[in-house]
């Protein structure tokens, strides 16, 4: 015996429909809830990139002034090597002066150019003592 099959109904044909809509509904409303998810999390993200980039801004600021200071107390300290190289250079040429004249052997010590080769400057024995507000620019 062979099946026999029945026309399709108009409410057969209106039941697939209104199942096609309510399933495409279903499906829009999942891809609203979606997008909106990505939203949020876009918008979480930028939140967090823009507080990473006011703390880096911050660290970066920091640098600059501690380099600028740096900078200034370098300067300082160039400009005192340099009085002190000049001051110890006239006391020397006073040694050689005194050498001549008294005939004793004078040992004078070699200046060392601290702008040649900074790192190899002889440290003294006494600490060189600064003062805080000598670093003020």
């Amino acid at each position: 015996m062979a099946a026999v099959q029945r026309p399709a109904s108009s409410s057969d044909s209106d039941e697939r429909k209104r199942k096609r809509m309510l399933s495409n509904r279903e499906s829009a409303r999942r891809s609203r809830i979606r997008k909106q998810k990505q939203l949020e999390d876009l918008v979480n993200e930028v939140s967090a990139l823009q507080k990473d980039n006011g703390q880096l801004s911050e660290k970066i600021n920091f640098a600059t002034q501690r380099y600028a200071e740096m900078e200034c107390a370098n300067n300082v300290l160039r400009a005192q090597a340099m009085e002190l190289t000049e001051r110890l250079r006239s006391l020397n040429s006073v040694l050689h002066i005194v050498e001549e004249v008294s005939g004793y052997a004078v040992d004078i010590p070699e200046i060392p150019d601290p702008l040649m080769k900074p790192w190899q400057i002889p440290c003294p024995v006494q600490p060189i003592m600064a003062l805080a507000d000598m670093f003020e620019c």
